[in-house]
């Protein structure tokens, strides 16, 4: 799976299927069950670590989570998170995602608006692939005031249409969007020629994303809205994991109670 072939998948309307993963076991499973995507989140810090948020996360521990990751995958797309804080100048994003890139990532991902445009290009002219993510951008969650549905006002949804062509044009050749309103997320779809993949965006992107403890239902947390456990109707994981690929390469998922409006 490259760059290339998920911008074909858009063309001709197929839908992406992703997971995150941080270990070799998993990745090969979900590798096995012909995942698409492969994130290593920094959605560990939660999942992992324990933590309520993810900004204690660092480079050092995608890199680790991102090499374990790749011995374990043959066939699906690798991208990495950059980490809180990893990429707040161009010169840090340079060096810290040539570290990640190097232990085995295929792309990574950054959080934020028009203001990453200038690193998004710098990384891309340096030959690293980019994955933005707007939205909820998890490492802003105290901007936020906590985990919240973004774009709801009309000049919010305005402000994510115009960074989401920015970054566009900047190089990224993928885009998370993260709890956003479905028609926010369909309008920025329908605009955008890269592939855009959904957490609680609504049916109409190009694909979906899941935390894979939210999947499993074993989060030590809270089960977000926009999940589905899917062992609750699977007698196993490697059956949870095909039935979370089969409804969204059908668009069964997600359902309307898992979506924003």
């Amino acid at each position: 799976m490259t760059t290339s072939t998920l911008m074909q998948l858009k063309q001709k309307g197929e839908k992406i299927a992703a997971l995150t993963a941080y270990d070799a076991s998993f990745a090969k499973m979900f590798d096995e069950q012909l995942i698409d995507v492969i994130l290593i989140g920094d959605s560990l810090g939660m999942v992992l670590k324990g933590h309520d948020d993810t900004l204690s996360v660092s480079v050092d521990d995608i890199t680790y989570h991102t090499a374990c990751v790749r011995n374990g995958v043959n066939r699906a797309f690798v991208v990495a998170d950059m980490p809180f804080m990893s990429y707040a100048t161009p010169e840090q994003a340079y060096n810290n995602a040539a570290k990640v890139m190097a232990s085995g990532a295929s792309m990574v991902k950054v959080e934020g608006g028009e203001w990453l445009a200038q690193t998004v290009t710098g990384l891309v002219e340096r030959g690293i692939p980019v994955c933005g993510h707007l939205g909820l951008t998890p490492q802003s969650v105290h901007v936020f005031g906590g985990f919240k549905v973004q774009g709801r006002e009309n000049e919010q949804a305005q402000k994510m249409v115009a960074a989401a062509i920015k970054l566009e044009t900047a190089g990224i050749q993928l885009l998370v969007l993260e709890c956003i309103p479905s028609s926010v997320a369909k309008l920025i779809c329908e605009t955008l020629k890269i592939p855009v993949i959904g957490i609680g965006a609504g049916v109409s992107t190009d694909g979906q994303i899941l935390v894979m403890h939210d999947m499993f239902g074993i989060s030590a947390n809270y089960m977000p809205k926009f999940s589905k456990n899917y062992l609750v109707e699977n007698t196993d994981m490697r059956s949870a994991v095909t039935a979370y690929i089969d409804d969204v390469k059908a668009t069964r998922f997600p359902a309307p109670e898992h979506s924003f409006e």
